[in-house]
């Protein structure tokens, strides 16, 4: 990772790869493991019926871009809707285990920082529950990088209520929920400009208090 002149690294990288080494969102020692929310039944099901109803409904089918792709337990039930799906993660180890684990013609996998790395090419980007683990100044340097997509497939874990959105914190494993904050793109300071915005999910999280919502931005 390479950052300008006089500038310090953020430090996702080293929280993310102890996230993983240490099991911090559950699973066993054995095994990579991205949380309840990437492999509670009912939460998954209901995401990739929502997300492919989206991505049938597309005149071709796209080039997805996954911006934190995880373990993959997600992203493997949609790469059958996309022409080509780019599954991205910070983490080295859990890509090269992802590699090894699911070899389908279409998919690709990148070890890349999404904040600080060019990402690759696609008309579709999905960012499930990534950037409430990311302070805002990382946030915004993501923000700036997807206005080369048509779509974003957001989905962010989110204060049951009124909540004062986008308050700072420090990158890692927690996220803004007990600040009673979550990520709002649309809001101060992101301002993320876009034609429109549909939210085609709000669901419980499991487990945790707030709720996991997924909100499609045409661009």
């Amino acid at each position: 990772m390479t950052t300008p002149h006089n500038k310090q690294p953020w430090p996702t990288k080293e929280a993310m790869i102890q996230v993983y080494e240490n099991n911090l969102w559950g699973g066993d020692k054995t095994e990579f493991y991205s949380g309840l929310g990437s492999h509670d039944r009912e939460v998954v099901h209901t995401y990739i019926n929502v997300v492919s109803a989206f991505l049938k409904e597309l005149k071709t089918p796209p080039v997805v871009c996954d911006l934190g792709c995880g373990d993959f337990n997600v992203g493997k039930e949609l790469v059958q809707y996309a022409k080509e799906y780019k599954a991205i993660d910070i983490v080295p180890d859990l890509i090269a285990r992802n590699k090894k684990t699911f070899r389908i013609d279409t998919v690709a996998f990148y070890t890349l920082d999404i904040a600080e790395d060019e990402l690759p090419t696609g008309d579709c980007a999905i960012v499930r529950q990534v950037l409430q683990h990311l302070s805002n100044a990382e946030i915004k340097a993501i923000v700036e990088k997807l206005y080369s997509f048509t779509y974003v497939i957001l989905t962010e874990h989110l204060p049951d209520g009124s909540f004062v959105p986008n308050i700072d914190i420090l990158s890692g494993q927690g996220i803004r929920l007990k600040k009673n904050s979550g990520v709002d793109l649309l809001a101060a300071p992101f301002h993320f400009k876009v034609t429109a915005a549909n939210e085609v999910l709000s669901i419980p999280s499991p487990h945790y208090k707030g709720r996991l919502v997924t909100t499609v931005y045409t661009l």
